[in-house]
């Protein structure tokens, strides 16, 4: 992901706790004027999202978008399920990816880049509950090694 123009508005650090990623796309999402405002606002969540590939189209489910404050009659209901815009080649490689067992459309983040809301999505596969306890056992062997080093020098 290129840094420059970009604003990060949410990220889903659950993720990759959660899952394998396999493969990232972006993708543009299908939003109304006062959504967008919102997002602009840091008014958004991704934690439980998910994605689907339905009759050729990928839809995103459970993304939170709070309504924004003065948007009135032109609020939308937070919890709908968005349009995600995809290249026709990407959804065939996606639906073709989950067709796979134990796979899932997942968003790790939501971004502004150029002006434009923008998802990364990643094909994931889930973690079992030793891979998780791997991880961590990782994570806490580096941090006891710069520990180390740190007193060292």
């Amino acid at each position: 992901m290129n840094k420059e123009n970009i604003k990060i508005v949410a990220t889903n650090r659950k993720a990759r706790h959660e899952y394998f990623v396999e493969d990232t796309f972006e993708a543009g999402i299908a939003l109304t004027g006062t959504e967008v405002k919102s997002v602009r606002q840091g008014r958004m969540n991704i934690k439980d999202s998910y994605a689907i590939v339905e009759n050729g189209e990928v839809f995103v489910y459970s993304m939170h978008i709070s309504p924004y404050e003065q948007g009135n009659i032109y609020n939308v209901d937070p919890m709908r399920k968005r349009k995600l815009l995809l290249h026709k080649r990407e959804i065939r490689k996606l639906s073709s990816l989950i067709m796979q067992k134990g796979y899932a459309i997942i968003p790790l983040s939501a971004y502004l880049k150029n002006g434009l809301v923008k998802i990364e999505l990643a094909v994931a596969k889930g973690k079992k509950l030793y891979d998780k306890r791997e991880d961590i056992a990782k994570k806490d062997a580096e941090r006891r090694i710069q520990r180390q080093v740190k007193e060292r020098y």
